[in-house]
């Protein structure tokens, strides 16, 4: 019997997600803010030059961070009963006495 594997694990939580989606609604206001915000016909108004860019610095951030964050829900301690699911039913049985540490196996030159 071969132990089983442990199921692969996504690399963004729920946290992660959620600043995606709100980057992605700072980066779009950004945006349209750029485009339609200004009562000028190019854009040269301050929503246009100064808030939108702003926006966008900011939507960026957020998706930087939304990257960078761990989600901690993701990265839970093993437990016992969960460490016990891989090993053979007679290690579970009985639980192993704590050894002391050993010599290691190579020789330094």
């Amino acid at each position: 019997m071969q132990p089983s594997k442990p199921a692969p694990a996504f690399a963004f939580g729920p946290r992660n997600f959620r600043l995606m989606w709100l980057g992605i609604a700072v980066l779009a206001a950004g945006f349209i803010t750029m485009k339609f915000g200004d009562k000028e016909q190019y854009g040269e108004d301050f929503i246009g030059i100064t808030l939108g860019p702003l926006l966008l610095v900011l939507g960026f951030g957020i998706e930087f961070a939304a990257i960078m964050v761990r989600d901690k829900s993701l990265h839970t301690a093993p437990t016992a009963a969960s460490a016990a699911s891989f090993t053979s039913p007679d290690a579970a049985a009985a639980p192993a006495a704590p050894t002391a540490p050993t010599a290691p196996a190579y020789k330094r030159l």
